[in-house]
C-alpha cells in the first residue's frame, strides 16, 4: 500500500501439497484453469490490475498427475480464503472435504463492494461438495490430524475469514505458511501494509500473532506472494520432508 511506482511485476501464486498417512491435503490450489481461455470473462475487471501469467499445464490437477497422484488421492482441500487466486482446487477432487472458515464462505457470497472483484462465485458455488466450516477464534489452531502436522491459524484482515497454516514435518521441522495474512516480507516485517485488506487493525494484529507463533515454534516463514522471497524455497518436484 502506497509503495512502488506503478511498474508491472510478476508475483508467485503458490499452492501446496501435504502428504500424510491419513490422507493427502491440497492447500489452496492457485488459479482456476478455466479462466485462462478468456480471463476477462472469468475474472472480470480485476484483470486490469492482475493479469494471469500461467498455462493450463500449471493447474493443480495436471501438476499432481506429474507427481503420480490422481484426484482420488486427495482427502482434504484446505483453503486459506476464497479469493480467486486461492480457489483453483475446489471441486476437482471427488473424495475431498473442503475446509474453510465459515465467515469467509458466507462473506464470499455477498462481499462488500470494494472486495467483490476478489471473489469468483463459480469457483466455490459448486453442487455436491463436502464442506467443513471452522468457527473463527473458537476453532483457532484446529489440528487436522490431531498430531501437530497441520494446524489452521485464524488470521483475519486480508479477508474477513482468512487463515494461515503451521506445518510440522518430520525432518524439515516447522513451516509457517502465512498465505495472505502476510504476502510479502515488507508486510511481515511491518514496513508496509498490503495493497488489499478488509481491516487494517485485524491485518496488523494477525501479523503480530503469527510473529509470536513463529518465534515460539522456530518456523521457517513462507509469505504469500513475495517475488523476492519465493526463489529461496524448494519448488516441486523438490519437497520438504
Amino acid at each position: 500500500m502506497g509503495e512502488g511506482v506503478g511498474a508491472d511485476y510478476e508475483i508467485p501464486v503458490p499452492w501446496f501439497l501435504l502428504t500424510h498417512p491419513k490422507g493427502n491435503v491440497i492447500i489452496d490450489g492457485g488459479l482456476a484453469v478455466e479462466g485462462l481461455a478468456d480471463p476477462r470473462v472469468y475474472w472480470g475487471d480485476g484483470v486490469d490490475s492482475y493479469q494471469p501469467f500461467m498455462t493450463e499445464e500449471q493447474g493443480c490437477v495436471v501438476q499432481l498427475a506429474r507427481l503420480g497422484l490422481s484426484p482420488d488421492d486427495v482427502r482434504f482441500v484446505v483453503l486459506s480464503h476464497l479469493h480467486s487466486d486461492h480457489t483453483g482446487a475446489i471441486g476437482r477432487f471427488p473424495n475431498a472435504t473442503h475446509i474453510v472458515q465459515r465467515r469467509e464462505y458466507e462473506y464470499a457470497f455477498a462481499p462488500d463492494w470494494f472486495a467483490a472483484g476478489a471473489y469468483v462465485r463459480r469457483d466455490f458455488d459448486r453442487p455436491g461438495l463436502k464442506w467443513q466450516f471452522l468457527e473463527g477464534s473458537v476453532t483457532d489452531g484446529y489440528d487436522l490430524y490431531d498430531d501437530g502436522t497441520l494446524r489452521m491459524i485464524f488470521t483475519p484482515g486480508h479477508s474477513v475469514g482468512h487463515q494461515s497454516f503451521l506445518l510440522r514435518l518430520p525432518k524439515s521441522g516447522a513451516i509457517l505458511l502465512t498465505v495472505d495474512a502476510a504476502y510479502t516480507l515488507d508486510h511481515w516485517n511491518e514496513r508496509a501494509l498490503p495493497g488489499f485488506l478488509t481491516s487494517t487493525v485485524e491485518t496488523v494484529r494477525s501479523v503480530q500473532k503469527l510473529r509470536v507463533l513463529a518465534e515460539q515454534s522456530g518456523a521457517m516463514i513462507v509469505t504469500g506472494h513475495d517475488p523476492e522471497a519465493w526463489p529461496q524455497f524448494r519448488h516441486a518436484p523438490a519437497y520438504y520432508d
